[in-house]
């Protein structure tokens, strides 16, 4: 599969997850990606990796480690990530990676929960030495779709992190790049989610099947070509039926078919208009034009404001919600 990648023409492949480190030929995977000329990065929560195991994937080609951070220490960065001893592993390893002289991306996923960490995490992303900084406020599909109430901040919130975000980057610029992502509930545009459906990237899941982004089975009623099946990567990627049902901007419908903006955001998140009102045709509701973007603004507030921070952690069973005492963790 990484030998059509390249011949395809593909140039960087992503090891994510999940958690890409729980494969035991990780190591495998990475030497061949490099033997074929892919640039290969790591997105990992970075509590499975040993020293040595971090040496090997460097001495295989590894190009770039990220690793996404909770807090700027234990006591909060454990409670969300329902892992005690997270946090001083994710640290360890952030070290190693440099010494490794990998370059280095802090991935910060924000929330209402940790924003206030927000300055202290940019200067662990200084003292780290990490090349760049994401902070990420959560997007919520999934897992964080059921912890909303729990991670949506405030406006408040929103706007103080935007100010502290702006005087970083210009405070730290050539030292350390930082890019922001704002919550959609608070946006007025929507993003150009994976750089427009079936446009720039694509998938492959654990089972080998080809999504045009990672929350793309969500959506019900599309069905997605694997790589185990008798279809070539390239003919999924031009012909599929699941690739082509949103890629472009033919299947638009108003306000976003006639919107001077159209092929510039391409129409947003197609996972989270399916998500927020049912189809995955519909407006994007973090566009102002969704007749839904009003209510998902107010849902957003009124969410924020009441202050339920109880979290359900992710297992096969459906979740487990947080208990008084122990936090998760």
């Amino acid at each position: 599969m990484l030998s059509e990648l390249a011949e395809i023409g593909v140039l960087q492949i992503h090891f994510s997850g999940g958690e890409p480190t729980a494969r035991k030929d990780l190591v495998e995977l990475v030497q061949h990606a490099s033997d074929v000329g892919l640039y290969s990065n790591l997105i990992t929560s970075a509590v499975l990796l040993t020293k040595e195991r971090l040496g090997a994937l460097a001495e295989a080609g590894l190009c770039h480690v990220q690793i996404s951070f909770q807090g700027h220490e234990p006591v909060v960065a454990d409670r969300i990530a329902g892992f005690r001893g997270a946090h001083a592993k994710k640290i360890e390893v952030a070290r190693w990676t440099r010494e490794l002289d990998l370059p280095l991306t802090v991935n910060a996923v924000m929330h209402r929960q940790n924003l206030f960490q927000l300055p202290d995490i940019i200067q662990m992303a200084v003292d780290l030495d990490a090349d760049r900084l994401e902070v990420a406020n959560v997007q919520y599909y999934g897992w964080a779709l059921k912890n909303r109430a729990a991670l949506m901040p405030t406006l408040a919130q929103i706007e103080q992190t935007s100010r502290i975000v702006e005087e970083a980057q210009t405070r730290l610029k050539g030292t350390l790049a930082i890019d922001y992502v704002v919550p959609d509930y608070y946006a007025l545009r929507p993003k150009k989610c994976m750089g427009g459906w079936g446009r720039q990237f694509f998938n492959i899941s654990p089972s080998g099947k080809v999504l045009p982004c990672h929350a793309a089975e969500t959506i019900t009623g599309l069905e997605f070509e694997s790589v185990r099946g008798d279809r070539s990567i390239a003919w999924i990627w031009q012909h599929s039926k699941a690739f082509n049902r949103y890629r472009g901007t033919a299947w638009m419908p108003e306000p976003c078919k006639s919107c001077e903006f159209r092929e510039i955001d391409f129409g947003g998140c197609r996972c989270q208009a399916f998500a927020l009102s049912g189809d995955a045709g519909n407006t994007d509701p973090a566009c102002t034009l969704s007749p839904l973007h009003e209510q998902i603004f107010k849902q957003a507030a009124t969410e924020a404001a009441a202050g339920d921070n109880r979290l359900i952690y992710r297992n096969f069973a459906g979740g487990t919600p947080e208990t008084g005492g122990d936090h998760g963790a």
